[in-house]
């Protein structure tokens, strides 16, 4: 038994899985890692601590997304708060950085115990299912148009990309990605890794320490954030493509995790939302049954990026942006129109979709709450004026 449930997500993997899985892996460290370099220099930590903070976040979601992702046999993926590692750029310097873990630790924990009392999922089963689907376009569609934002950068790359996309997708669909992927390689030219050292990652414990101060300027605020901006879109992507796995447990877990992880830098992992509709989207495989091994090989690779951390950075900063930017638009064109087609077919939530979809496509920051909680307040509110007209 223990053998044939380990060998199930190998036999259930095609080129297409573990390719979403780099791609996931690859668009989420290369659009944020600098953020916590930025943090981390701004507050003043050393190298192995920097390097610490990126490992502990690595291991943790890969761990999560594997284990996840077996259970449920779906395409769970977790990924650091973005959002969270923004605001630490500002609010970390001046806080000791026990202070700061233990304001980690109090968020995350907050966190868990959304996830085990199950608020968290009795709100969300309550959001319609156009609703959903519209916060998830709104949420990919940024991405989504950065390809031809890029060609205005690097043309022969990027239309070289879309072409060959385009004519896979024609003669061989289920591997458009990988061909664009490859395309795009030889178009920019072999990358030179000469200059980059392996050098392992070592975990730095950091014993935390309670503070208001730090509570109120660092941990309430990443709670907010990893809610609003994280869990709440991730969940809606595995909604919007047809996944029931019960929210509780992902958001528990991940908490959990994120207590154990905090000493030793990590500010969070949640439920991802642009990696997770990688991986989920009908790109990954044409069986919705077997897209959960996309999510599997994105944790595999977390964890072999986390354990060299240390020259992570300037390992990702050897692919052309336009590159990162083209393949992950790529990847994420299914999941954006099924998102689409699913947020208009039901008639009398169509203007409230829309509304959704707009609101959380503008990228709107107010009250420092990101655009998807923004675009689902104006969805359901719309949805309540709208119902009593009908």
């Amino acid at each position: 038994m223990t053998i044939r449930t380990l060998s199930r997500p190998l036999a259930d993997s095609s080129p297409s899985t573990i390719v979403a899985g780099f791609i996931a892996m690859l668009t989420g460290y290369t659009s944020s890692l600098v953020l916590m370099f930025q943090a981390g220099q701004a507050a003043g930590l050393s190298g192995a601590q920097i390097s610490s903070w990126i490992w502990a976040l690595s291991i943790g979601m890969a761990i999560c997304s594997i284990g996840l992702s077996l259970r449920y046999r779906t395409p769970v993926v977790i990924a650091w708060s973005t959002p969270g590692a923004a605001l630490l750029i500002t609010s970390l310097p001046g806080v000791p950085y026990g202070e700061a873990i233990g304001a980690f630790i109090f968020a995350s924990a907050l966190i868990a115990l959304c996830g085990l009392t199950g608020s968290f999922e009795r709100l969300m089963r309550r959001v319609p299912a156009s609703l959903a689907a519209a916060l998830l376009a709104g949420v990919l569609f940024n991405i989504g148009i950065e390809i031809f934002r890029a060609v205005e950068v690097q043309p022969v790359l990027v239309l070289g990309m879309f072409f060959s996309y385009l004519l896979a997708k024609r003669l061989l669909p289920r591997y458009a990605v990988l061909c664009a992927l490859l395309v795009g390689c030889l178009i920019a030219g072999l990358l030179d890794f000469q200059r980059f050292s392996l050098q392992v990652a070592a975990p730095v414990w950091t014993t935390p320490s309670l503070s208001l101060a730090a509570i109120f300027s660092i941990g309430i605020p990443l709670f907010v954030i990893a809610m609003a901006s994280q869990n709440m879109p991730g969940l809606a992507v595995l909604r919007a493509e047809g996944y029931d796995a019960p929210a509780s447990p992902l958001i528990s877990v991940t908490g959990i995790a994120s207590v154990l992880l905090a000493p030793f830098g990590s500010h969070g992992i949640h439920l991802a939302a642009i990696t997770m509709a990688i991986c989920a989207g009908p790109e990954a495989h044409p069986d919705r049954s077997k897209r959960y091994t996309a999510a599997v090989w994105c944790g595999v690779f977390y964890g072999i990026a986390g354990i060299f951390g240390a020259t992570l950075a300037a390992l990702f900063a050897a692919f052309p942006a336009a590159l990162v930017l083209s393949i992950a638009a790529l990847a994420l064109l299914g999941s954006i129109g099924s998102g689409l087609t699913q947020a208009m077919q039901t008639p009398h939530e169509r203007e409230a979709a829309l509304i959704t979809f707009m609101v959380t496509a503008s990228g709107l920051t107010l009250f420092g709450i990101g655009a998807a909680l923004w675009g689902l307040i104006a969805g359901v509110v719309t949805l309540v004026i709208l119902g009593r007209r009908d």
